[in-house]
């Protein structure tokens, strides 16, 4: 099992907000949930300089 990095969630966060602008008219509660735990995810990850 590999580990989950930020640029995995970084994908996952633009793949699903390309899904939400396609397709407008759906019903996307349970996706905005996870976009929202993934922007507390990134926010979190400690910072590379």
């Amino acid at each position: 099992m590999q580990a989950v990095t930020e640029g995995d969630r970084r994908k996952e966060l633009h793949t699903l907000l390309g899904r939400i602008q396609a397709h407008p008219e759906r019903d996307w509660s349970a996706v905005r949930t996870r976009i929202a735990t993934l922007n507390k995810l990134i926010a979190r990850a400690p910072r590379t300089n």
